[in-house]
């Protein structure tokens, strides 16, 4: 069963917060990890591990390796793929039609089947009690109704396990807040990032799919693909809003934001 979603960041100031505001994002992030501390599972969803345009991916290997960090940030570990969890999770989305590839590396199974982990997952992993995973990539070039869709599957997956699972969407948002940073200054990444979070804290999110394709173009998040497999997701049960935070100390917004399911016995 699903029993909870967290959204989460994948930036390195939540690691060793510089300001009030990440502080405050922190503590929700914790507060995630102390919410999902019961469960058996958790599915994953990053933007930064492989990427392909028009295919989403299911990470088919045994071990996941740290890997890869951010500007010079090193987040040792090792996870365990939930590997029936993850057959059937593209097993249910190769019978819907949406298009899925399973990603395997050096071997199909044993001690050589691995994958890298990028800041992407390790971050967010930080703040998560260590338990088996499956690994998810979204697709930029998927429309968004077909986003939503794999969501609603995979809800519907989640829902008829018998474990207790946790979806993890890890998302930055607008990079464009600094005119010093690697993308400049533009305007719609603070407009994104506050329509986003009036999305979130006014249980409006059903509105995500209407966001105009110039504001997302402008704006520079690696959100919103994600977010829409999440949407479909929380379709497929009852959640309610517990805890949000936002910050941006450096060129690009974060968030995080807790929803757990309303009719279950926790």
């Amino acid at each position: 069963m699903l029993v909870g979603i967290g959204l989460m960041p994948h930036g390195n100031p939540v690691l060793d917060p510089p300001d009030e505001e990440t502080k405050k994002l922190r503590d929700v992030l914790t507060e995630i990890g102390r919410e999902f501390s019961s469960v058996d599972a958790y599915v994953l969803i990053s933007p930064h591990n492989v990427r392909m345009s028009d295919h989403l991916g299911v990470i088919m290997a045994q071990h996941l390796i740290s890997w890869l960090g951010f500007e010079g940030v090193e987040l040792p570990g090792e996870w365990e793929t939930d590997r029936e969890l993850a057959e059937e999770v593209y097993n249910t989305w190769k019978r819907a039609g949406i298009p899925v590839v399973d990603l395997h590396f050096a071997s199909r199974s044993g001690q050589y089947s691995r994958w890298p982990l990028t800041w992407g997952e390790l971050i967010p992993l930080q703040f998560l009690e260590k338990k088996s995973l499956v690994l998810l990539t979204p697709a930029r070039g998927l429309g968004r109704e077909t986003l939503i869709k794999a969501g609603e599957v995979l809800g519907e997956v989640l829902e008829g396990s018998e474990k207790k699972i946790a979806l993890i969407v890890s998302a930055d948002h607008g990079h464009a807040h600094d005119e010093n940073g690697p993308y400049g200054y533009r305007k719609e990444s603070e407009e994104y990032d506050e329509l986003i979070m009036k999305l979130i804290n006014e249980n409006r999110l059903e509105e995500l799919p209407s966001i105009p394709d110039g504001l997302i173009e402008r704006a520079l998040p690696d959100s919103y693909w994600q977010m829409l497999i999440m949407l479909g997701a929380m379709r497929k049960g009852n959640f309610e809003l517990k805890a949000s935070a936002y910050a941006c100390p450096t060129y690009f917004g974060m968030a995080g934001a807790l929803w757990v399911r309303q009719d279950i016995e926790r």
